[in-house]
């Protein structure tokens, strides 16, 4: 079982760190049967080593994300330290990291941007496929500027194998996977075949299907929740041409999602904005849905991916690399046969950057990146006109080694955004504007195997096309939005009518890290104050349905992220980790809403010959620092085991057995939507086989 996960790491042991700071866990000591291996982390295109670590990561890959790898990619990241997820039944999941979700974290496929509408609504899937990835990176620091300004959160970096980047040694190499569980009365496989289609060109094929009923709450007899199931279908074709230089290859993808939405009400689809206050027809009479009769989504995506990299052009730049994608998405949401909504969203994204030799000491990356998107909704809760969004922006990432204990890091974006939109029924004006991030960390390795990291930025946000222009019902969130523009162009009443200001934050954060020996650690603190803040502020409320306006203010959030392994012997290790984060606005101290609650927990690892096991328990603590509309939600205790074993050889099996839940608590997730209304799934079996060759 592999773990790497940087800063705060799993289990490692003394050679765990080869070439950057990432772990590995105690079910991988420096042995002939658990062999370590470099890390390398693509969304830090300079690299770093084990005493002077440039930003934050966290890293999942091979058998680990294979085994902790669920229906979405916000469940699969969840329990990374200062990683959850805003859950919204099985079908939909976004990483929350340090209390921020979309927009704010940003979610690429191989640095490209995915263009899905999970920034509009937490209960539109995020399209990734966990179980097709090699690699799911989580990024924060001065590089998280190479893929824009606005993810103060972090980057989630999602790696692939769609398109070869060298060329089999074998005919064909490739892998296959299957899982299933019993909460859900899941089934899921996936399949992957990379072969020579010539002398230079190599051709991949993959696949991946899921199925997963309602699932339970509690053990393995209770009620199902109604709208949890879920179906996915994955499949796509590459190919590259490689040369001893580089490669440049060709992708396309396809995707189709069938999901529940759970929770869903018809209560207040009927309220309207009258200025400031809500009017609603024939509240409190509530249309229920039966077994099986609840809303879903029909979703389908098809994209064409071009990347490429060219090692050595010429003298002075050590390597260039493209990436260039265009997606066609839509989704349906469906109730009783017909369609109620319809979203869809067109794409084009584009980025050139190279990596260049160093200049009086500096190495660095340059680039450039443009992305034209169109989103388009109509029905019953089109709450978003059709607008396009165009970016265009310039970044630089460069690095100075003053010697063998200090290092810099720094980081600069530019970007113009135009927002055009396209209503009938409205006049919208355009809005067009430019924002300016920089960031920069300091590392000092004071004494071998220790640093200590100081990190600032100051990283600019411009707001999306659902913030500023956004006007009806969303029943997801059960409310009425109203974009930041002025009463006359959205709703909300001219009283509060405001200008749209750009959204700035500043950021510090502090880690102490010891990198290497029995004991390793990260202890890290951050705050964030952030000016102009977009959210979503309440003027008026019937029952638990809200008239919102987009609005700005300052808010600050604060946190602390800690983790801690001791390699005991060569074959038992324990690691203590917790995180917290808190947020408020800074005048009059309220807290911001989703917060996720304090966790604190322990793992315990071991090895024998084949078999790797894993027991963690985790404390999620009562969220009672609430806003002013949330219920307090309750804590609960979490316990896991997994247990693996792998058959070397070739081809090399590996099988586990994995518990969750097995305590059978009632879960409520503060950070979703649907906190109080819809708990998380019970106690769970996982079994999984899956074979490379």
């Amino acid at each position: 079982m592999k773990r790497f996960n940087a800063p705060l790491a799993a289990p490692a042991t003394a050679a765990a760190l080869v070439a950057l700071c990432g772990y590995v866990s105690a079910a991988e000591p420096a042995t002939e049967d658990h062999q370590l291996e470099a890390v390398e982390v693509s969304a830090l295109p300079l690299g770093s080593d084990a005493d002077l670590t440039p930003a934050s990561f966290d890293l999942l890959d091979g058998d680990l994300l294979f085994q902790q790898s669920e229906a979405t990619l916000g469940d699969t990241l969840n329990g990374l330290p200062g990683v959850h997820a805003d859950t919204f039944g099985a079908g939909s999941s976004r990483p929350v990291i340090r209390g921020q979700t979309a927009p704010r974290v940003s979610v690429l496929s191989d640095g490209a941007r995915l263009f899905d509408m999970s920034e509009i609504s937490p209960d539109h899937a995020t399209t990734v496929e966990p179980m097709l990835s090699r690699k799911v990176e989580v990024l924060r620091g001065p590089s998280t500027l190479l893929y824009g300004g606005g993810a103060i959160g972090g980057v989630v970096n999602v790696l692939d194998d769609k398109i070869p980047t060298r060329m089999p040694d074998k005919p064909v190499e490739g892998f296959f996977s299957a899982r299933g569980n019993t909460v859900a009365d899941e089934s899921a496989g996936a399949v992957g075949l990379t072969t020579r289609a010539g002398e230079h060109l190599a051709l991949h094929v993959e696949g991946a299907r899921r199925e997963a009923s309602d699932y339970e709450v509690n053990g393995f007899t209770d009620p199902t929740i109604n709208g949890t199931w879920a179906e996915s279908n994955n499949a796509s074709v590459g190919l590259s041409w490689i040369g001893d230089r580089g490669y440049l290859g060709l992708a396309y993808s396809y995707r189709g999602d069938l999901y529940g939405l759970p929770g869903h009400s018809h209560e207040f689809e009927g309220c309207t904005s009258n200025g400031a206050s809500l009017e609603c027809e024939e509240a409190g009479h509530e249309h229920e849905h039966g077994e099986h009769e609840a809303p879903f989504v029909d979703l389908d995506s098809r994209r064409v991916d071009l990347r490429g990299e060219y090692r050595q052009p010429f003298a002075g730049v050590e390597a260039v690399r493209l990436r260039a994608s265009h997606t066609d998405y839509r989704h349906h949401e469906i109730e009783e046969d017909a369609i109620g909504t319809t979203f869809r969203h067109r794409g084009v994204d584009a980025r050139v950057e190279a990596e260049h030799a160093p200049i009086l000491g500096w190495r660095g990356t340059v680039g450039t990146q443009f992305s034209d998107g169109r989103i388009e909704t109509s029905g019953e809760e089109a709450v978003v006109p059709r607008t396009d969004t165009r970016v265009a922006a310039l970044f630089a990432v460069e690095r100075y080694r003053f010697n063998d204990r200090w290092q810099l890091e720094a980081g600069a974006r530019f970007e113009h955004q135009k927002l055009d939109p396209d209503d009938a029924d409205r006049p919208l004006p355009s809005e067009s504007d430019s924002a300016a991030s920089l960031s920069t960390a300091l590392t000092w390795a004071f004494r071998p195997d220790y640093n200590v990291s100081l990190s600032l930025a100051r990283s600019q946000r411009l707001a999306q096309a659902q913030e500023v222009y956004a006007q009806g019902v969303h029943l997801a969130t059960n409310t009425y939005e109203c974009g930041l523009l002025a009463d006359r162009y959205t709703c909300g009443g001219s009283a509060n009518d405001d200008s749209l200001e750009t959204e700035t934050s500043h950021n510090v954060g502090l880690n102490l890290r010891k990198v290497n020996g029995d004991l390793t650690f990260d202890l890290g603190l951050f705050h964030n104050q952030v000016d102009n803040y977009v959210y979503a502020r309440t003027l008026d409320q019937i029952e638990e349905f809200r008239l919102i306006k987009y609005s700005q203010a300052d808010v600050t959030f604060i946190g602390a992220e800690a983790e801690a392994t001791y390699q005991w012997t060569e074959r038992f290790s324990t690691t203590l980790f917790g995180d917290v984060v808190r947020a408020e606005f800074d005048d009059g101290g309220n807290e911001l809403p989703r917060i996720p609650a304090q966790r604190l927990g322990g793992r315990l690892n071991t090895f024998w010959r084949a078999f790797d096991g894993e027991l963690e328990f985790y404390r999620v603590f009562a969220q009672d620092q609430i806003a002013g509309f949330e219920s307090r939600t309750p804590g609960h205790d979490m316990l896991n085991a997994t247990v693996s074993y792998t058959f070397t050889g070739s081809p090399q099996y590996s099988v586990f057995l994995r518990g969750s839940n097995l305590l059978g608590e009632e879960v409520w997730n503060h950070a979703s939507f649907l906190a109080r209304t819809v708990p998380e799934p019970g106690r769970n079996l996982t079994a999984g086989v899956r074979m490379t060759f």
